[in-house]
């Protein structure tokens, strides 16, 4: 039997949703780099290129006579530059050869960093080991290390290669086991990070030592500091190619309850309370790496690496997003008590997440509560639990934390796809956690809502939350934004022109129209030509480090 004519644009919406989460956020594949020769293999520098010619056919065979003569070569190089730090092919034979000590230790299993491991060569032997650090969570025996230049990266969101030129092999760092205090912490479930590492010679010690790229610009070897060198795409590239969290975007859109263990603050680098925070919020059928286009390159400019860190929020995007806020806050409130900001945080809010993100910078106190259900929460009878998830979503004050906001395709009035026949069917598509349908069949029927307001018998889930007449968004547009906390705004155009008001046709990134997202009092605007993906746009992620770099008095 056929489908009813009705049931296609379900199947259509189905197609198109799949199609987005299905493509790969980031591939990656690993190769055997090799050593490129010197132009100028005069002198010293003749012995490191002979014990670098065809170090990784070798390393399998010979690990350990390989690994001495990579060894070798770097002491050599490191000697070169001692005499001449501009040496730029000295510095790419250390760097090569540090390298090529990480492969060796990793392909064949060695074990430098829980003790000294003794590596022969023709002149002796070699001490390797590692420099000392106090925070035992960067004990490098916790972590597999792969070089960076041994992966090809691309994929959806990995298309430009950040990297800086300097001394140094960047590293990709692989935590060995999941992290176990996680959530305590605001840190990803395993640790896939950025290192550089030096190679320090002191007779026959060969001491390494890592440096966060993110963190540190410059590394002093022997009488000289170079600049630190860095890739800063591929560990990213690496984390998502092997995570997937593509495979995440709809199916917590469809069912967030079963995904209510996603709703987080995360930390993508350690923290630094000298550094501002920038939270990033991603939007509906969407997660957080879909900012990576932005945080790529950002992180390619120093004066960002000095000035900010980065975290983001996830969340099931199938909650309403007043729902997704109060949990934000929540997340708020544990970070103060772990990791007091000395700096207010600048929050990125994408589509939906700007949504979150004017809740933010908005006070409503009871006011919101009391325009809806007529009375103060003490009054109405409802149960505990349905009483404490109102509540939180309804009552609230500006977060104290949050210094600036800046908005791109944000729905902030809402948007009319939300409220026709596809946003209908999308609607009903989402499965409501039980807590929240058990929480509408109770205010439902104490909820009093405009006449004008969308009437809903039910809870509204994130899809109602986006329609123009939605009786949270009609309502939450008539409360100013808290004075004194500047915002900014970033849409799209897709091209096809328009009005900017609400007059047919609107202009509009596709799915949200331009009056949607335009707010009065913004201290600045900006239209790219885009989609809604404009936080991926180059224009967008340009204007963005406008902001940033200004907000830090960086001229």
């Amino acid at each position: 039997m056929k489908p009813h004519f009705s049931f296609w644009p379900a199947i259509a919406l189905l197609a198109c949703l799949s199609l987005s989460s299905c493509a790969r956020y980031a591939t990656i594949a690993e190769r055997r780099p090799q050593f490129r020769p010197i132009r100028t293999a005069v002198g010293a520098l003749v012995s490191v290129e002979r014990d670098l010619i065809d170090v990784t056919a070798r390393s399998h065979r010979q690990p350990m006579e390989t690994l001495g003569r990579c060894l070798a070569a770097a002491q050599t190089a490191q000697a070169e530059l001692e005499r001449d730090p501009k040496n730029d092919e000295a510095r790419n034979a250390y760097n090569y050869a540090l390298s090529r000590v990480f492969m060796i230790i990793r392909d064949a299993k060695l074990d430098p960093w829980t003790k000294p491991l003794a590596v022969p060569t023709e002149k002796g032997t070699f001490e390797l080991t590692h420099r000392r650090v106090a925070n035992k969570k960067w004990d490098p025996a916790l972590y597999d290390f792969t070089p960076s230049d041994q992966f090809d990266v691309g994929g959806v969101f990995v298309k430009e290669h950040i990297t800086k030129d300097g001394l140094g092999a960047p590293l990709v760092a692989i935590g060995k086991k999941e992290n176990e205090d996680e959530r305590e912490n605001f840190y990803l479930p395993r640790t896939y990070y950025g290192v550089t590492a030096v190679v320090r010679f002191q007779g026959s010690r060969a001491e390494v030592a890592f440096s966060d790229p993110l963190a540190t610009e410059t590394v002093e070897v022997g009488r000289h500091t170079y600049p630190l060198a860095a890739d800063f795409s591929t560990p990213v590239a690496v984390l998502l190619a092997s995570t997937k969290p593509e495979k995440m975007g709809l199916a917590r859109l469809i069912n967030p309850e079963k995904y209510a263990h996603t709703a987080r603050i995360a930390r993508l680098q350690p923290y630094d309370p000298n550094k501002t925070v920038v939270l990033v919020i991603h939007g509906l059928n969407s997660a957080p790496p879909t900012y990576t286009p932005m945080i790529n390159a950002l992180r390619g400019d120093e004066n960002i690496r000095k000035n900010y860190q980065f975290w983001f929020y996830s969340y099931p995007s199938g909650y309403p997003y007043p729902h997704s806020a109060a949990i934000l806050r929540k997340e708020l409130d544990a970070i103060e008590k772990r990791y007091p900001l000395k700096k207010k945080m600048v929050v990125i809010g994408h589509s939906m997440g700007g949504c979150i993100s004017r809740l933010l910078i908005t006070d409503v106190g009871d006011k919101l509560w009391l325009q809806m259900f007529g009375k103060p929460p003490e009054q109405v009878e409802i149960s505990p639990d349905t009483k404490k998830l109102f509540t939180d979503a309804l009552i609230f004050e500006h977060r104290p934390e949050v210094g600036r906001v800046i908005f791109i395709c944000a729905p902030l009035k809402g948007a009319d796809m939300a409220s026709g026949t596809v946003g209908r069917i999308g609607a009903s598509l989402v499965k409501a956690p039980r807590t929240l349908l058990k929480a509408g069949k109770e205010a439902v029927k104490l909820v009093v809502l405009p006449g004008d307001a969308m009437q809903l018998k039910r809870i509204p889930n994130s899809v109602d939350t986006l329609a123009p007449t939605n009786g949270f968004v009609m309502a939450i547009n008539k409360f100013p934004l808290t004075p004194g906390i500047p915002y900014n705004t970033i849409m799209g155009d897709r091209g096809k022109g328009g009005n900017k008001d609400k007059t047919k046709p609107a202009q509009s990134d596709g799915i949200v129209p331009y009056w949607s997202s335009h707010m009065d009092g913004a201290e600045s605007e900006l239209v790219v030509p885009t989609h809604h993906g404009a936080h991926q746009n180059p224009a967008a992620i340009k204007e963005v480090r406008r902001i940033l770099l200004e907000h830090a008095g960086v001229q």
